[in-house]
């Protein structure tokens, strides 16, 4: 799987009230190995619920965050109000999603592969963007996944070359079940890991909260898991 550039690298609606245009923050190919079948997941940058081309009051009140999952037959929306929600995630038909879309995802086929913690370190202080493929798999349900984000957030030690990635979101899917869509198995979470062998998420899920009239449950990334996982880091070339 070659790294995607994600400074280059968009899915446009196809309109025609609106051809939106979405930034691509991550991909998530899933494999079936008893089918031999893949489907990519392309999750796009979030923002707030909107009106558009209206003369004034574009922010939608009560707002909430808007975030899109494209895959190739089914594609989900994360709608993320300040309370708990029925409509906050949602699967829709991607060729009725914006009108349907176009993709522009821009590989780079001279990234570098980044073998150890010297050459990871070397990469983050020369500036480098950093692309980072996190594989999970579960042999009961026969599915691996291929998890590709740009790294947002990156800790180093110079002296020991030692180096932890935290980024967010990623579309985490659910590999434990044999889903009837994969699109159902797909939620949003946070990836760190600072090994080649092994990454924690943390998944968005109902959280309660305390409140002034007592407690109440809002969206928030809580629910820790450590999966064994094999990581790769790359530099990208441009």
């Amino acid at each position: 799987m070659t790294p995607l550039d994600y400074g280059h690298s968009f899915v446009l609606g196809n309109g025609p009230e609106n051809e939106v245009r979405l930034w691509v923050e991550s991909r998530t190919r899933i494999t079936d190995s008893r089918s031999g079948k893949s489907e990519d997941y392309i999750q796009t940058g979030s923002c707030k619920s909107e009106e558009v081309f209206v003369a004034d009051g574009l922010f939608k009140q009560p707002n909430y965050d808007f975030m899109a999952i494209f895959g190739p037959a089914d594609s989900i929306i994360f709608r993320r109000p300040a309370k708990t929600h029925a409509h906050y995630r949602c699967c829709v038909p991607s060729s009725d999603f914006f009108g349907g879309q176009q993709y522009r995802l821009i590989e780079d086929d001279g990234a570098v592969a980044l073998e150890d913690g010297e050459a990871i370190c070397a990469a983050t202080y020369d500036y480098a963007p950093l692309v980072a493929q996190t594989e999970i798999g579960n042999d009961d349900t026969g599915l691996r996944a291929v998890i590709e984000y740009p790294v947002k957030s990156m800790n180093t030690n110079r002296e020991q070359s030692l180096y932890q990635v935290d980024t967010g979101p990623v579309a985490f899917p659910d590999l434990s079940v044999r889903h009837e869509r994969h699109a159902d198995g797909i939620s949003l979470g946070f990836i760190a890991f600072n090994a080649s062998h092994f990454a924690e998420f943390i998944l968005e899920v109902p959280t309660e909260v305390a409140t002034v009239s007592g407690s109440g449950e809002t969206y928030h990334y809580s629910r820790v898991l450590t999966l064994p996982a094999k990581n790769r880091l790359f530099a990208l070339s441009g």
